[in-house]
């Protein structure tokens, strides 16, 4: 990555004298991994840090595209020019699997993911080795999906441009996320996490963590976190309000039933077979 790229964008975006070789040094980067718009962070509470310099120069992006007619699959669209589909070849390694796929320039894709079809992983998303992208999956802007994941069939991963400051969806190496989920608002999903088919979780959810004995929540600026090795399900639990009561009405609640064993593990290892 060119070492001033982080201050020319945010120069740009300042001044708003953004021009088409900016973001074209930007997408190459975004693509080959040397920048993200977040990235590990030890010192920080999260272990993330949040690169908003790199979604300014996203934003910048669609302010300069025109609306273009493009050709993709043999089927003519209309997008911005300076975000097209991106090409694969053998050398990124990476599986293919044709019927309706498409993957923005500025995706980050990296050797051994496989994509099920039909995938849409946007622009500033990166997605990490030997992951599993299954059919109907979304993988939003500048979302990063971490090495060994499995995404579902039907998974959403929720994107995020503006605020520029706002942490996007994390998924952390290792975990699994379980068919027709929604992981939104920046929620993050640590190391090694199971989340159970079904299970929606934003930062506005509270999640119940049976083994702990406590109620994880967003707190201050900091998003939902996901604990390491953590078995989410869908649950429930009762409403207080007397009309509630009265009907018997519960309301959604996703639950930490357990941490993740070696029987867990074995529960998820169906993908190895499917490579």
């Amino acid at each position: 990555m060119p070492p001033d790229l982080a201050e020319r964008i945010e120069h740009a975006y300042a001044t708003g004298a953004a021009d088409e070789s900016l973001i074209a040094a930007l997408i190459d980067a975004l693509e080959r991994g040397q920048a993200r718009a977040a990235e590990p962070d030890l010192s920080s509470p999260t272990g993330w840090r949040v690169n908003a310099w790199v979604k300014q120069g996203i934003l910048l992006g669609f302010r300069l595209g025109t609306l273009t007619p493009m050709r993709w699959g043999g089927v003519e669209f209309l997008d911005r020019h300076l975000y097209p589909p991106r090409a694969f070849t053998l050398a990124d390694g990476v599986r293919l699997v044709p019927g309706g796929t498409s993957i923005r320039r500025g995706a980050c894709i990296r050797p051994g993911v496989v994509v099920m079809p039909p995938t849409y992983v946007n622009v500033g998303a990166y997605v990490g080795e030997n992951t599993m992208l299954d059919s109907h999956v979304l993988v939003g802007s500048c979302a990063q999906i971490g090495a060994r994941v499995h995404l579902s069939a039907g998974c959403q991963i929720g994107g995020v441009l503006e605020p520029v400051g706002a942490s996007p969806v994390i998924v952390e190496d290792d975990a699994f996320v379980g068919g027709c989920t929604g992981l939104f608002e920046g929620v993050i999903v640590k190391r090694g996490a199971v989340i159970g088919a079904g299970v929606m979780l934003t930062r506005a959810t509270p999640l119940y963590d049976l083994v702990n004995e406590r109620v994880l929540r967003a707190e201050g600026d900091l998003p939902l976190i996901v604990p390491e090795n953590a078995v989410v399900v869908a649950g429930s639990r009762p409403s207080s309000a007397p009309f509630a009561q009265q009907h018997g009405i519960h309301l959604y609640a996703p639950v930490i039933v357990k941490y993740r064993d070696a029987r867990t593990d074995a529960a998820t290892a169906l993908e190895e077979t499917l490579r």
